[in-house]
């Protein structure tokens, strides 16, 4: 079930300089970076309880968010809902017909399983279901 906003990603072109702003001029309280090799991106979070911002940056200039960055430039990437099982709600939303960008969850950022709904399900909005690791949230 669909507990909770996890976080608003932004896809930047310049992770050091966005976290800059995100601290600096916004007053945020910065979490630190983390690499996330399945995905080929740096993110870095900026708690806003109950959810937080995550920038997210192309790991080695590779992957999806290096092409939208190309395409498209910095701005909002997609909204993440934070669930406690998402292999149920994967299957419930699979026979509402929803598709999805991948066949199963992969790890992503903090140690949770993750996948994304294709925007063409979604008016448009890149949406990520992420299941925290046990313990977390």
């Amino acid at each position: 079930m669909i507990t909770g906003l996890d976080h608003i990603a932004i896809a930047v072109p310049d992770l050091e300089a966005a976290i800059q702003r995100f601290m600096a001029d916004f007053g945020l309280e910065y979490e630190g970076t983390e690499e996330v090799e399945a995905a080929k991106t740096s993110t870095a979070f900026f708690p806003l309880p109950p959810t937080s911002i995550e920038l997210v940056h192309p790991l080695r200039g590779e992957g999806a968010i290096a092409k939208y960055l190309e395409k498209r430039g910095g701005g909002i990437h997609h909204l993440c809902f934070r669930t406690d099982d998402i292999d149920a709600d994967v299957a419930r939303l699979k026979e509402k017909g929803y598709q999805f960008i991948g066949d199963e969850p992969t790890p992503g950022a903090h140690g949770a399983r993750v996948i994304f709904i294709h925007p063409k399900s979604c008016d448009g909005v890149l949406i990520e279901l992420s299941e925290p690791q046990q313990g977390d949230h």
